[in-house]
């Protein structure tokens, strides 16, 4: 199975989202709530390319992106194959 991240904030439905899809693909993440920002926020940041919304996905250390990346990704049956 893949090690997949996400970064989360309190209260975002975009967020809400992503952890459904994930979830239903019989996924649990780890999850990084950077709500109150931190090293955290700043990781992301830096990993993401400068991406600074929530959530970013990494599937195995590879950017996914945000919700929309996400949900694109798996329409296009991309996700399945990245998740093992």
């Amino acid at each position: 199975m893949a090690h997949i991240e996400i970064y989360t904030k309190a209260f975002c439905p975009y967020c809400t989202r992503a952890m459904r899809l994930l979830a239903s693909k019989g996924v649990e993440p780890e999850e990084y709530d950077i709500t109150m920002g931190g090293p955290r926020r700043a990781e992301m940041i830096e990993r993401a390319g400068g991406g600074m919304t929530v959530p970013q996905v990494f599937i195995d250390g590879r950017h996914v992106g945000g919700s929309d990346d996400l949900a694109a990704l798996d329409r296009k049956g991309g996700l399945d194959p990245l998740l093992g």
